[in-house]
């Protein structure tokens, strides 16, 4: 068997981002939502509820979960140790996922806020990531409804923290496009104007986390009325709440985002190379002689497969042809190998 060296110049790497739908049946926007009363009942339902695209209940799209820093909105584990409760342990696995720092807190704009609402989406809805830009969350609450969307494509500098960027949740047109001053109780950046951004959008971890307060606030807060119970020792539905918000808005659009690289390889079959095979169709077994004597001067072979190897001769990848590739002394090739990954 001969072989043939790679150089480094037969070596090219390009990298694609490919974006697809993220909901089920490869569709980017849902309409319809609906939660497992099995699911909601159970110790799950403590922390968290699953939210479907259809009633069967078998293909969770995404969960809401509630956290609060004092561990308000929920019962607590045990009457005598104030704090802990489901909400609380929400709020510590969120801070610790998202911020790294059991002492650090979410500050939404410039305005701190001791709970928040966490969408998650399933992994199995998404590839690498979410799509920045592609969100577009419509909510509806007691004081009216509001659309929000990402600010990834009105900021210069992505900010970063634990869980890779944010991008702050603002208020948005149908359009897409910022909503200015004249809009009720934002900001010309799309922020409320007393409780800071509605959110963030964590796309490498598939999370949107929402700002209670900003949600909860009067018209001319730039909120529209969304409840949320934040009584002590006391269940408060706040998953519920949040599901109830986003199944009256009727409008959850996402799109996920995968990078995908490819390491191209040139294989370049010389005029002089490959032009004899091995076969025992072609060179005789016992004495190393072309069986024919027409191919000593003229062999005419076909290449219809491309191995490659590493220093020791192991093989590590191998390349089919579309068709086999005629080869002898007058012709050379030019065979492009992709390898995705």
């Amino acid at each position: 068997m001969s072989f043939n060296r790679l150089e480094a110049d037969d070596f090219v790497i390009s990298s694609d981002s490919i974006t697809a739908a993220m909901w089920v049946g490869n569709t980017p926007t849902l309409t319809y939502f609906f939660t497992s009363s099995v699911q909601a009942a159970g110790a799950s339902g403590n922390y968290y509820l699953n939210v479907y695209s259809s009633s069967a209940a078998t293909d969770i799209q995404f969960a809401i979960a509630y956290g609060n820093l004092q561990g308000s909105g929920s019962n607590l584990y045990n009457d005598g140790v104030d704090g802990a409760s489901y909400t609380s342990t929400i709020y510590g696995q969120y801070q610790n996922l998202v911020l790294g720092d059991e002492n650090s807190a979410f500050v939404f704009g410039t305005v701190t806020s001791s709970d928040f609402w966490a969408l998650s989406i399933d992994r199995n809805r998404y590839k690498e990531s979410i799509f920045p830009g592609s969100l577009f969350l419509k909510l509806s609450g007691s004081l009216g409804v509001i659309q929000l969307t990402d600010d990834s494509n009105y900021v210069t500098t992505t900010t970063f923290n634990e869980a890779g960027r944010v991008f702050n949740l603002i208020t948005a047109s149908a359009a897409g496009t910022k909503v200015s001053s004249t809009g009720g109780g934002t900001t010309s950046d799309g922020y409320s104007v007393s409780s800071g951004s509605y959110g963030w959008l964590l796309p490498d971890i598939g999370t949107i986390i929402l700002n209670p307060t900003a949600l909860t606030g009067s018209l001319s807060e730039g909120g529209i009325g969304l409840h949320v119970s934040r009584s002590s020792n006391a269940p408060g539905d706040n998953n519920g709440r949040m599901f109830r918000a986003i199944n009256s808005g009727s409008l959850f659009t996402l799109n996920s985002q995968e990078t995908i690289t490819s390491d191209y390889i040139f294989v370049r079959p010389r005029s002089s190379q490959f032009n004899y095979s091995e076969n025992p169709s072609f060179i005789s077994g016992s004495t190393g002689e072309v069986l024919f004597d027409d191919f000593v001067d003229n062999p005419q072979t076909y290449i219809t497969t491309v191995g490659l190897y590493n220093d020791t001769n192991e093989l590590l990848a191998v390349a089919k042809l579309s068709r086999p590739l005629q080869k002898d002394f007058t012709k050379e090739a030019l065979v492009r190998v992709k390898l995705d990954f």
